[in-house]
């Protein structure tokens, strides 16, 4: 198997984020990628992919994941279904930080508990 066929769903999962400036090439067994990142949550993606991957500390990958906007996390469009409860798990892995989001985004909530699908959060960073 070579290096890229290894890290090929990282490379998938790049273009599916529409990572900027990407750039990937096999030196001496190493696969380098390099690319600009939207946000903090999508480079924490690609840094997930590439252990899953790879392991805790892949010795054939070199990354430079660089990111777009880090003035917010993530910017997260509601689906149906969804509460700033569940979105809060999602990103931050507890539903109480949904505070956080909706204080982030009292400019289109008034109420915490009343969110509408198609409506685009931010993810504050914590």
């Amino acid at each position: 198997m070579s290096v890229k066929s290894k890290y090929q769903g990282v490379l998938d999962l790049g273009e599916a984020l529409g990572i900027q400036h990407g750039n990937v090439e096999e030196v001496n067994g190493v696969l380098k990628v390099s690319g600009v990142a939207g946000t903090p949550h999508e480079k924490n993606l690609m840094w997930d992919k590439i252990k899953e991957s790879g392991g805790e500390m892949p010795q054939d990958i070199e990354a430079d994941i660089k990111v777009a906007d880090d003035s917010v996390y993530h910017r997260h469009t509601v689906s149906s279904g969804e509460t700033l409860g569940k979105i809060a798990k999602q990103y931050y892995g507890k539903a109480g930080k949904y505070t956080a989001i909706f204080e982030a985004n009292t400019g289109i909530l008034k109420n915490p508990d009343v969110i509408h699908p198609g409506q685009e959060l931010v993810i504050p960073n914590l």
